[in-house]
């Protein structure tokens, strides 16, 4: 099979008679219409109501606990526990880290077998701010790690099961959840039949700043609180997390410690990772090589992230420029194949290099990104390099009430529709999304049983932790 991230619009990517994509290519331009077209008659075979299929599971589910304490091979074991506990805390707890339990679920489920480039774990808290090389403060997708070629209803299932499962989390109603999802669905509908009638160009172009994004927000609750996130997001700079991270040490200034989260580096396995950093440098466009060539590397700490990315090697490096204040933190986080790379028919190594695989497809699915993303390999194991302090930061989802989730949903709909149609698919997504809220009423359906589900597998990795098959804080 082809690459569906390096298709062209005249390549078309259709389900064979066993439900699995293959690649066609076409050596004539094929028109938008046709594309369309395509697109309207494979509601035939993948009805829309059937992407709101999921039964509780019976014979064949592969046991999540097995799923997740399979992924845990490779991790560092001391943080094994971390990891644990943060899914334990709640069910949205646990949807953030077991990506590879909804793969293997969603992957055996209905779908067009139309291919774009997908997130692959675009749940709730996946969409954030960070700036734009102009300094602009921007929303978008904002976690690539599972990022590869896969079907855009895996994104758009994972995406709604965990609005449901958030609603849920902060008290919504049922209902609320509903018209949460549904907001969600139509507006991803909306943005990708926009889309499909621009020119490619246009798609590349596409971006949602923060004042657009306040102005557009219709709930006042909601609008508070993107000025609150927008406002801490700002301060989430290199210089300003100087004092916070580090302390002086000598002559040097260094990364403080805080056991177990932030750690010193053993003296060969910082040797290690500077070589890398090397390494890194000639990833970059030539101007950002030159850039940050002038930077000397200072310290480097192992720093844990996240809930899914719990137990694989993270650090931060800081790095000083011509004087004590002019500083840069960089991050190297661990890549891995992705957990959806085993559900695309005829998978290989179109990345022979993780790391340029998330940094490649995070450049395909953002209309911006950090200019300095890069990639290196350290002590066998494969990373990509981005800003730690880039003005990051994310909507609260503990703090949006009923109204604010529906506005909400919307927002990030509109999101994971622009990232789908930047590579590849638009026009046949398009033309089987349609007007009506068929799509929509079908992936009600969908995200409420799974967040039940989802609340099932917490049950039952809670007892996993008290029977002692997962370690726990």
């Amino acid at each position: 099979m082809a690459d569906p991230a390096s298709l062209s619009p005249e390549h078309v990517v259709m389900p064979g008679a066993d439900g699995t994509a293959y690649a066609t290519l076409r050596r004539s331009p094929m028109s938008r219409a046709e594309r369309y077209r395509l697109g309207k008659q494979l509601r035939k075979r993948v009805p829309r109501r059937s992407l709101g299929a999921w039964l509780p599971p019976g014979v064949g589910r592969p046991d999540p606990i097995e799923l997740i304490n399979e992924s845990h091979q490779g991790r560092v074991e001391s943080l094994i526990p971390v990891r644990v506990a943060r899914m334990t805390a709640s069910p949205y707890g646990f949807l953030r880290g077991s990506a590879v339990v909804m793969a293997e679920d969603v992957a055996h489920l209905p779908s067009t077998g139309i291919t774009p480039v997908v997130c692959g774990d675009a749940h709730l808290g996946n969409f954030g701010f960070y700036a734009s090389p102009e300094r602009d403060l921007v929303i978008d997708l904002n976690d690539f790690d599972e990022a590869h070629p896969g079907g855009w209803e895996w994104d758009l299932r994972r995406l709604v099961a965990s609005i449901w499962v958030a609603g849920r989390h902060n008290s919504a109603s049922e209902d609320a959840c509903e018209r949460a999802v549904a907001a969600c669905v139509a507006a991803y509908r909306a943005e990708v039949r926009f889309l499909a009638d621009q020119p490619l160009l246009f798609r590349s172009y596409q971006r949602l700043d923060v004042a657009t994004l306040t102005e557009d927000a219709s709930d006042k609750h909601l609008r508070s609180e993107i000025e609150r996130a927008a406002k801490r997001a700002r301060k989430r700079t290199s210089d300003r997390a100087l004092p916070r991270f580090t302390e002086q040490h000598g002559q040097q200034r260094r990364i403080v410690e805080e056991p177990p989260l932030i750690t010193r580096v053993p003296p060969a396995e910082a040797d290690e990772l500077a070589l890398a950093l090397d390494e890194y440098l000639q990833t970059l466009a030539p101007h950002w090589r030159r850039v940050l060539g002038g930077y000397t590397l200072v310290d480097i700490a192992h720093k844990v992230v996240g809930v899914g990315s719990v137990g694989l090697r993270a650090y931060v490096a800081l790095l000083e420029g011509s004087s004590p204040e002019d500083v840069v933190f960089l991050q190297l986080k661990q890549a891995r194949r992705s957990v959806l790379a085993r559900y695309v028919h005829g998978d290989s190594a179109w990345h022979a290099h993780q790391g340029q695989r998330v940094v490649e497809y995070q450049q395909a699915l953002q209309t911006v990104s950090d200019p300095l993303l890069g990639w290196a390999t350290a002590g066998g194991r494969q990373y990509y390099v981005r800003q730690f302090r880039n003005m990051k930061g994310t909507v609260a989802l503990d703090s949006i009430d009923e109204a604010a989730l529906d506005d909400y949903a919307d927002v990030v709909g509109h999101l994971l529709a622009k990232g789908h149609s930047r590579t590849s698919g638009a026009s046949m997504i398009a033309g089987y999304v349609g007007k009506s809220d068929a799509l929509d009423r079908a992936l009600c359906q969908f995200a409420r049983s799974y967040a039940d589900q989802t609340e099932c597998d917490h049950e039952a990795m809670v007892h996993a932790v008290k029977n002692g098959r997962m370690p726990s804080d």
